[in-house]
């Protein structure tokens, strides 16, 4: 009865300890998306600082090594996001741009057509700082790869012939840098799933505790005493 009343409310406040960190996380979004867009700076000392922050910056896209992230489902269809590297005006860095999502083809096989605009770009957007926790199907290929199951920087840093920052830049709604649909999804949307996680296994531990009392209580017979 302990233990099991001991790990309930161990995932129960797992749980709620990732609401907590979900709603920090939408604080923080919420703070950075009205604040002015700021530059990305050619060296990062701490990287997570910079999620979520609100970026303007001036490039050219290079479409040559432009990559889709599969599986992405949007209202009920399947599809793409379209990243593509931007070569960062007045300098040597490139930043990945997630330019949104485009639906697949009926034949999934078949890859759809992706309009790049040539030229400087103004890209204004949000830092995304892809997980690095995630399993993967994928077999081990030479050679490009167009269509990636996951966004794995470290892996593309790897296989382009340029430095690339270690960050996405997911671009604005209303930005016109050639975006697509954009509908990003925001820290705080799981935070009620969460929350309702948590208090399903606070109430298994209460249940658990009210199961062990019941079966635990004993009606004792008092015997009658004998007078013959």
């Amino acid at each position: 009865m302990i233990f099991c009343i001991s790990v309930c409310i161990k995932l129960g406040l797992w749980q709620y300890h990732k609401a907590e960190q979900r709603r920090a996380l939408q604080s923080t979004f919420d703070a950075y998306l009205h604040a002015s867009p700021v530059a990305l700076p050619g060296k990062f000392e701490d990287i997570e600082a910079w999620s979520y922050r609100h970026v303007k910056l001036y490039g050219e896209y290079e479409s040559q090594y432009q990559i889709i992230l599969d599986n992405q489902v949007l209202q009920d269809r399947a599809g793409y996001h379209v990243v593509t590297p931007l070569h960062i005006q007045g300098g040597q860095d490139y930043v990945l741009i997630d330019r949104g999502w485009i639906p697949a083809q009926a034949e999934h096989g078949k890859l759809p057509a992706i309009a790049t605009p040539s030229g400087i770009q103004e890209v204004v957007g949000h830092v995304w700082l892809p997980s690095t926790k995630y399993y993967s199907l994928e077999s081990p290929q030479s050679g490009w790869q167009t269509i990636w199951q996951n966004m794995d920087i470290s892996r593309y840093a790897k296989t382009v012939p340029f430095k690339v920052l270690p960050l996405v830049l997911r671009l604005d709604a209303d930005s016109q840098a050639g975006g697509f649909a954009r509908d990003w999804p925001l820290p705080a949307e799981r935070i009620e799933t969460n929350l309702s996680y948590a208090y399903q296994w606070f109430g298994f531990a209460a249940a658990a505790l009210a199961i062990y009392i019941y079966i635990s209580m004993k009606k004792i017979e008092k015997k009658e005493p004998d007078v013959s």
